[in-house]
C-alpha cells in the first residue's frame, strides 16, 4: 500500500511540475496598465473584479487563453497593474486579432459576448494599457 501511495505521489508531482512549464512557441501578451479608480472605488475592488469576473469571462470567450494579474509592489510604478495573457501559440492569438491589432470577426464576436462585463468594469474607473506580445523561444 505504501508503495502505491509513493508511486501516485511521484506521478502527481511529475505531472504538476511539467504541467506548469511554458512551451516553445507559447505567446505571452504582457500588458502594463495604469488604473485610475473612481473616487468611491479601491484598488482592491478593481483587482477582485478583474480576478473574479473579467478574466474568467475573457478566458471563456478567447479560447485557449490564460490570464494572470500582476500588481506592482515597488519600483518606478507603484499601484500599476500588469496582465499576462498567455495563448498556446501565435496562431491561437491571431484567430482574434489581425497583424495590425484590429479584431478579426471571431475577436469581435468574443468581445461582443463580453459587453456586460466590460460595462461593469467601466464602473470601477479608467485603465490605460500598453502591451507587447512575446514568443517563448
Amino acid at each position: 500500500m505504501k508503495k502505491l501511495i509513493l508511486i501516485a505521489a511521484v506521478i502527481l508531482i511529475t505531472g504538476i511540475t511539467f504541467g506548469q512549464t511554458l512551451q516553445k512557441g507559447t505567446l505571452i501578451g504582457f500588458h502594463s496598465s495604469f488604473p485610475v479608480p473612481n473616487p468611491d472605488v479601491t484598488m482592491n475592488q478593481c483587482l477582485s473584479f478583474l480576478k473574479d469576473k473579467y478574466f474568467p469571462e475573457y478566458e471563456k470567450n478567447f479560447t485557449g487563453s490564460k490570464c494572470y494579474i500582476l500588481k506592482s509592489i515597488r519600483g518606478e510604478c507603484i499601484d500599476c497593474l500588469s496582465f499576462l495573457i498567455i495563448f498556446p501559440s501565435d496562431a491561437a492569438r491571431n484567430k482574434y486579432w489581425n497583424a495590425d491589432n484590429t479584431l478579426t470577426e471571431l475577436g469581435k464576436a468574443a468581445f461582443e459576448k463580453m459587453k456586460s462585463v466590460d460595462s461593469e468594469m467601466n464602473k470601477f474607473g479608467k485603465m490605460t494599457d500598453k502591451f507587447t506580445d512575446w514568443i517563448i523561444q
